[in-house]
């Protein structure tokens, strides 16, 4: 099972979306799909979508899931890297107004660069990033929440300062 999660932002992911149904419209991802759309407005026959959950319905589909793919919020991934699962992270990014900045570029690429997830900026290239992550190994996350933190922390500010 394929597990999508886009948070909870005010902002629409459909760009997300819309790359990973017709994946399974193409046949290209035939495993079974649950998207967590929050206040992305979408429907569709061939994925199952939810808006809102429970935590522990999220965290169930979050344990189940063979692979999860996911915006670049540091909750979503990091709850997915705790456990171990594979992860493929897309941005929101501000050119699409799916956000108000690119600070999910930073946080995606320190964990793509530490060996955790793959991640894509492009979205078209969700099934090449399935087809990798088969041979993925990610590395054994060992909590250090204080020194992240601390690190996302320095990342917006940088952000926010510049």
């Amino acid at each position: 099972m394929i597990f999508v999660t886009v948070g909870t932002q005010d902002w629409s992911f459909k760009r997300l979306i819309q790359a990973v149904e017709k994946a399974v419209i193409d046949k290209k991802i035939t495993d079974e799909v649950i998207i967590q759309a929050g206040n992305t407005k979408y429907e569709s026959e061939y994925v199952k979508i939810l808006n809102y959950i429970p935590f522990e319905e999220f965290a169930s589909f979050m344990d189940k899931a063979d692979i999860i793919i996911t915006h670049g919020g540091v909750g979503s991934i990091l709850n997915a890297v705790k456990l171990g699962k594979k992860v493929i992270a897309v941005p929101r990014l501000a050119k699409y107004n799916e956000h108000v900045n690119d600070h999910q570029l930073q946080v995606i690429k320190k964990m793509t660069d530490d060996g955790y997830i793959l991640s894509t900026e492009d979205e078209t290239l969700i099934v090449d990033k399935i087809k990798e992550i088969e041979n993925f190994e990610p590395k054994v996350y060992t909590s250090n929440t204080d020194n992240f933190i601390k690190g996302v922390k320095n990342i917006l500010d940088e952000i926010i300062n510049s």
